[in-house]
Parts: C-alpha cells; structure tokens; sequence
C-alpha cells in the first residue's frame, strides 16, 4: 500500500524565470517511472514557462539510482526502467533551457547520470557523498547511453576508471567531472538557484542552438542503438 504520508516527488516551483525542480521522496530518491514521468512533466512546464531549470536533490541524497526493486524484478522491467530513463536523460542532456543541478548528496548509478545530463553541477564542500557509476560493481555492464554521457562529461583520464565503477567524494567528483564546484552544503540550493537566474538571463535561443552543436551527434547515436543495446542488457548481478 502507498505511503499517503510520503512527500511526492519530483516537486516543481517556480522562483521568477527559474523552474526549481526537487527531487525527495523522504528516502535515496530511487528513480523508478513515476519520477522520471514528474521529471518530464516538470520539463513540459519548465519549457513553457521559465528560462532555465535547477534540479536539486533531497535531504538524504541527490539520487541513489533506479529503484532496484524494479530492477531486479525481472529482466523485462530492468530493461523497461533503463530505456524510460535514457529518454529522460537524453531529454535533459538536449532541452535548450540551461541546467543547473544542486547535488546534496549521494548520487550513484541513474544519478550519477542525471548530473552528467546537467549543464552545471554543484556539490556540497561538507557534507559526506559518494558520486559514481556503480553499476559494474553490482554486475551490470553500462548501456550506450551512460558510457556516451561519461565520454562526453568526465575529465579523459577518469573515464575508464569511473566507468568501471570508481566511487568519488564530492572533492573527487569535481576532478572527474560529475561536479564543476563545491559550496557549504547549508548554501548549496541558494547557490544553484542563484546560477540558475544567471543563466536564465542568456538569450534561450543562443543556448538552445548551441547546446544542440555541443550534444546532437551524441543524442542521436544514444537514440539511434538504444533498442539494439537494451535487448543485450543484462541486470544487476545476472552475471
């Protein structure tokens, strides 16, 4: 039965031309389709409505991942979960809106991800954190879409390492690449909200255009041989 009591998340607000999107669901904020349908929806809104998105991530942690529970209920369901959250990555990799994310904590696998599909990352200087693609350690293989993400992101010399599942601490993280810098965790959404109204003052169409030069020829690769690549996917611990 549903926790009635339970926040729902992702929550949207609007803060002048700032779409504020917090993910917290009073847990890890594991990623399973009803957060990746609020994400959308609250991109449909953001979009209309606003000129640049801040994501920020709950008290407890930015996003463990996709819910395992789903993962592992069968391979169908992995696979369902993986291709549902690549389209939402690509989505947040390509929106001509700028991107700011407020990592408040740990960020693992799905949300490791979700800050390489960010424009700008923020990250606690204070707070313990571990960022990374863990999902070679659990015996999962990273799909297209992660490794093209991290080949795009991270800094060339962590790439290997971090995509056979390297865990950071947030100093670590900005080294690698997951994050860009680290502020005091009690002024870290503060901040993002702030470089959010900074950017939402560059003309849209300017960075719409040139964030599709920056990132099309990714987006349609991860596109072009999603299918193919899910069908050969194999869930955590399948061996």
């Amino acid at each position: 039965m549903a926790d009635d009591t339970a926040p729902s998340s992702p929550q949207y607000r609007l803060d002048g031309a700032v779409a504020v999107v917090t993910l917290e669901d009073g847990k890890a904020n594991a990623i399973g389709h009803g957060t990746l349908a609020g994400l959308h929806d609250a991109l449909d809104r953001a979009e209309q409505e606003a000129t640049a998105l801040v994501l920020v991530g709950g008290a407890k942690a930015f996003s463990a991942g996709y819910d395992l529970a789903i993962m592992t209920e069968s391979t169908e369901s992995m696979r369902a979960l993986v291709t549902a959250g690549a389209h939402l990555l690509m989505r947040l990799y390509g929106t001509a809106l700028p991107t700011v994310a407020a990592c408040t904590g740990h960020a693992l696998a799905g949300g490791a991800l979700t800050l390489l599909a960010c424009d700008e990352r923020l990250g606690p200087d204070d707070r313990p954190a571990k960022l990374g693609l863990n999902e070679v350690a659990i015996g999962m293989s990273l799909p297209v879409f992660a490794v093209e993400l991290a080949r795009d992101r991270l800094a060339p010399t962590h790439l290997t390492p971090a995509a056979l599942g390297r865990i950071y601490d947030p100093a670590g993280a900005v080294a690698a690449g997951y994050l860009d810098r680290l502020v005091p965790g009690v002024a870290l959404v503060d901040e993002a909200v702030a470089l959010g109204h900074e950017r939402a003052a560059l003309r849209r169409g300017a960075v719409g255009r040139t964030k599709a030069v920056l990132r099309t020829r990714t987006i349609d690769h991860v596109l072009a041989t999603l299918d193919d690549d899910i069908a050969a996917l194999s869930g955590p611990d399948a061996g």
